[in-house]
């Protein structure tokens, strides 16, 4: 794949992610997004990158978000900038894997974290047993952000929960009880024409949750409150 970023500023933002898929008849599961009140989004989150990739990403000139203590959880997440010039190279050192998790680390950090988070964390203790099937991936840009000086550039990578053993099926049956909940407010199902439309009742949908269904994203990004 050849990138064309001759127009591009000097900075690119780099965001890639694992998301997750968790589905019945119904619709598609969405945790309410910490960084974003009132709106909801698959499971997943960036992949992390590990103490020896530090002197790589170095090199490339990446500087990744800054965090407070207080989230200090999102540290060596794979967020951040990096000038343009550098990322042929940072795409290369991703997909070599070498230094960072794999997709399955990730959506299992990634799950047991959100489920603390929207307010289960009893159902964390079956996360380590699950296994994911890749579904497809998404390449955003690089492109423009309104407001911002740099040029954005985003990978998600899709999956799939794959019901493999009885602690899978536990846990996939506990969340879509969840979402079916009129009482929880935390996690709901989206069907396809939500998720289109862009909004579940009064909860926004993250964009690029219309990947899962076989769409394309159509708006602009729900902003962070980061």
């Amino acid at each position: 794949m050849v990138w064309r970023l001759y127009s591009a500023p000097p900075q690119v933002r780099v965001s890639f992610a694992a998301i997750l898929r968790i589905r019945d008849d119904e619709g598609i599961v969405l945790f309410e997004a910490r960084s974003r009140p009132g709106a909801f989004t698959p499971p997943g989150g960036v992949f992390k990158y590990f103490g020896p990739a530090t002197e790589v990403l170095d090199r490339l000139g990446f500087h990744g978000d800054r965090w407070t203590d207080r989230e200090a959880d999102m540290r060596n997440d794979l967020r951040g900038e990096l000038p343009a010039r550098s990322v042929s190279g940072f795409l290369r050192w991703f997909e070599s894997g070498a230094y960072r998790e794999d997709a399955d680390e990730c959506l299992r950090r990634e799950l047991t974290e959100e489920l603390t988070e929207v307010g289960f964390p009893c159902l964390a203790t079956d996360v380590r047993h699950l296994s994911f099937a890749r579904l497809q991936t998404e390449v955003e840009g690089p492109s423009v952000v309104p407001g911002k000086p740099y040029r954005q550039l985003r990978r998600f990578e899709f999956h799939d929960l794959v019901c493999a053993n009885q602690h899978a099926v536990r846990l996939r049956h506990r969340i879509l009880a969840l979402a079916a909940d009129p009482h929880v407010h935390t996690v709901l199902a989206a069907t396809a024409a939500d998720i289109t439309h862009g909004r579940a009742g009064k909860a926004l949908i993250a964009p690029h949750t219309a990947y899962l269904t076989g769409g394309s994203r159509t708006r602009s990004d729900i902003p962070s409150l980061r």
